[in-house]
């Protein structure tokens, strides 16, 4: 990874219906929600996160790992292993792999704290939360690479 230059990441918070997308780079060491792709019954729309890694053109990918609060797998961590490696074999890009226990709760709270004191104007859509939880695992991921802990790659 260029370090000079920062490196542009990309943020998955892996779901069964939806998966949220964020980006965010090393040197700000911040994260925006950015999009939400759908989830089929033959899997991932690989050509939306496709056009999503072309358009960002990322360095590294980071996907949350889902476990629950004593550190167990929880039911979507083995399908979330597979689009990491999925993920990783696609894009010929290391995939690293960040907390994301309680995000989804967490990105729920942001959002409808917005809304309720007006600085977001429309209602909050599961899309919304999935994006929001990509952002705050990538924020973690990059939090902790900030202090010098990062996480496995697949």
């Amino acid at each position: 990874m260029p370090e000079e230059r920062g490196c542009i990441a990309l943020g998955f918070d892996f779901g069964l219906k939806r998966i949220g997308i964020a980006s965010g780079d090393t040197i700000s060491s911040t994260a925006a929600p950015c999009a939400t792709v759908r989830m089929g019954p033959s899997g991932p729309d690989w050509p939306a996160i496709d056009q999503i890694l072309k358009r960002f053109q990322p360095d590294i990918l980071v996907v949350g790992a889902p476990h629950h609060a004593d550190g167990t797998a929880s039911r979507l961590s083995a399908a979330a292993d597979r689009f990491a490696a999925d993920l990783a074999a696609r894009s010929g890009l290391t995939v690293q792999r960040a907390d994301e226990f309680a995000s989804s709760i967490e990105a729920a709270a942001v959002l409808r704290s917005g809304r309720a004191s007006g600085a977001r104007r429309h209602r909050v859509q599961r899309a919304d939360i999935d994006a929001a939880a990509a952002a705050i695992i990538l924020g973690r991921w990059l939090a902790a690479r900030a202090k010098g802990r990062m996480d496995g790659s697949t």
